[in-house]
C-alpha cells in the first residue's frame, strides 16, 4: 500500500493551499464580521467564487462530471486531502462550490435528474449561480431510520401535494437558496414495502404553503445560511418535479451519503490540525507557575495524543475514499460508518484539549475553538447518530464471525470448555 499522495494530488494540494493563503484566510475576519451582523457576505463570496473558477479550482468534489460541465474531475481519494485544507475555515467550501448540502444534491441530480431538471436545477448549481437544501430530518420521528419519515406526498392529477414538518435543514435561508429536495412518504403507501414508500420531490423556495418557521441555533450558534425548521401545508408542485422514481426515495438517500461523509470527515481533520497548531503555539507562549505550558507532562501528552489520533483518522478516511472510488458507495458502506463515528469524537477530543490549553480564552469568539468544538459535537448527529453507525459496523463484524464459526480461528483457544465454543 502506498501512503504517499500522487503527484497530481500533491500539485492540487499546493494550488488549493496557495489559494487559501492568498485569498480566503485574509478575508476570514471580514466574513465573520458580516455574518455576525446578520448579513450574508454575498459580494465577498461572489468575488472569491470567480477567483476559484479562474484558478481551475471549481467543483473539485465531483468525479463524474461530463465534458460540458464545469469542474476539475477529481476522484474521492484526490479530493479528500483538499477538503482537509479547505475545512480549516468552515465557510470556505462554498468558495470552491464544494459545500454541503449542495454537493450531495448535485450528486443526486447528476444521477437521477430528467433533462428538464438538469437544465433548471443542476446546471445553475454546477455553475454556482444558486444554492439548494435537502429536507429529510423531522422533529416527530427518529429520522436516523429514514423509513420513519412522515411528511406525506399525495398525487392529485398532475401535481404532488406535500404536507409535513422538517427541521435542521441546512442552507434554507441562504439568500441564493432556490429549491429543496424534499423526502416524504407516499400517501398510498399501504401497498408498498417500508423501503419503497418514500419519494423525493423538487420544491422551489417560495412555493405557496412552504414556510420557514425558524433558523434553529446549534449549541447556541446561529448559522447565517440556516439550520431551519420548515412547514409544508398543501405545498403543490407538478409531477415533473419528482426526482427519480416514485417509492425510490430511500435508495436515493443512501446513494447520496457516501462521498459527502468523506468530505465532512476530511474537513474535520483539517479543523483538528488547526486546533493542534493553535494548541502547540499557545503552549509555547503561555506561562503558569514559572513554566511554559509545553513543559508540563500532561500538555505534552495532549499534543502527542492529538497528533497520533489525527493521523490515524486521516488514514481511515483515505481508505474509505479509495474504496468508494474502486467499488462505489456500497463497497465502502462499513468504512463510511466507521469514519463518521470517528470524526465527531476526534474533533471534540482535540478541540477540548486545545481549549484547555488556551484557558478561558478558548471559550470566547476570540479563537475559532469553541465553534469548532460545538460543530464536532453536532457531527455525532449529522448524517445519522453514532449509535446507528456503530450498529452497522458491529453487524458487519458479527456477520463475519458467523462465517468463521468452527473455522481455524477457534484453534487459537487454549481451553476445552464447552462454554467458550458453544
Amino acid at each position: 500500500m502506498n501512503f504517499e499522495y500522487s503527484e497530481h494530488t500533491e500539485l492540487m494540494r499546493t494550488r488549493v493551499q496557495t489559494f487559501m493563503d492568498k485569498y480566503v484566510v485574509p478575508h476570514n475576519r471580514e466574513w465573520h464580521t458580516e455574518a455576525g451582523a446578520g448579513r450574508y457576505p454575498s459580494e465577498l463570496m461572489s468575488n472569491l467564487k470567480s477567483l476559484a473558477k479562474d484558478e481551475g479550482l471549481w467543483n473539485i468534489f465531483l468525479p463524474a462530471l461530463r465534458d460540458d460541465e464545469p469542474g476539475t474531475r477529481l476522484k474521492n481519494i484526490e479530493y479528500a486531502p483538499l477538503a482537509e485544507i479547505i475545512g480549516r475555515i468552515p465557510w470556505a467550501s462554498e468558495v470552491f462550490n464544494c459545500n454541503a448540502p449542495d454537493t450531495g444534491n448535485m450528486e443526486l441530480l447528476h444521477l437521477f435528474a430528467t433533462p428538464e431538471q438538469n437544465v433548471q436545477w443542476l446546471q445553475p448549481l454546477l455553475h454556482g449561480e444558486i444554492r439548494s437544501a435537502f429536507a429529510m430530518t423531522e422533529p416527530d420521528v427518529a429520522s436516523s431510520d429514514a423509513t420513519n419519515i412522515q411528511t406525506t406526498i399525495r398525487r392529485e392529477g398532475d401535481d404532488y401535494v406535500i404536507n409535513g414538518r422538517k427541521w435542521f435543514i441546512t442552507g434554507a435561508v441562504h439568500p441564493d437558496c432556490k429549491f429543496l429536495i424534499v423526502m416524504g412518504r407516499m400517501a398510498d403507501d399501504e401497498n408498498r414495502s417500508k423501503h419503497e414508500s418514500h419519494s423525493m420531490v423538487l420544491v422551489p423556495m417560495g412555493t405557496p404553503g412552504l414556510t420557514v418557521v425558524r433558523n434553529m441555533p446549534i449549541m447556541n450558534h446561529v448559522a447565517i445560511d440556516g439550520h431551519c425548521e420548515l412547514l409544508f401545508r398543501g405545498v403543490r408542485v407538478p409531477v415533473t418535479n419528482l426526482l427519480g422514481e416514485e417509492g425510490k426515495g430511500f435508495a436515493l438517500a443512501q446513494a447520496r451519503l457516501g462521498p459527502g461523509r468523506v468530505h465532512h470527515c476530511m474537513r474535520t481533520i483539517g479543523q483538528c490540525e488547526l486546533a493542534l497548531e493553535l494548541m502547540c503555539e499557545r503552549s509555547l507562549e503561555r506561562r503558569t507557575f514559572g513554566r511554559y505550558l509545553n513543559e508540563y507532562a500532561n500538555v505534552q501528552d495532549w499534543i502527542a495524543e492529538s497528533r497520533i489520533e489525527i493521523d490515524q483518522a486521516r488514514l481511515l478516511v483515505l481508505r474509505a475514499a479509495d474504496r468508494i472510488d474502486r467499488g462505489g458507495n456500497a463497497a465502502a458502506r462499513v468504512d463510511v460508518s466507521a469514519i463518521k463515528v470517528m470524526a465527531g469524537r476526534l474533533q471534540t477530543r482535540v478541540l477540548d484539549r486545545a481549549m484547555q490549553v488556551f484557558g478561558a480564552m478558548g471559550l470566547t469568539p476570540d479563537t475559532p475553538l469553541a465553534d469548532l468544538w460545538s460543530w464536532g459535537r453536532a457531527l455525532r448527529f449529522i448524517d445519522g447518530p453514532d449509535e446507528v453507525h456503530l450498529r452497522l459496523v458491529a453487524g458487519h463484524e458479527i456477520k463475519l464471525a458467523k462465517t468463521r464459526m468452527g473455522s481455524s480461528s477457534m484453534n487459537y483457544m487454549i481451553t476445552d470448555s464447552p462454554s467458550v465454543s458453544h
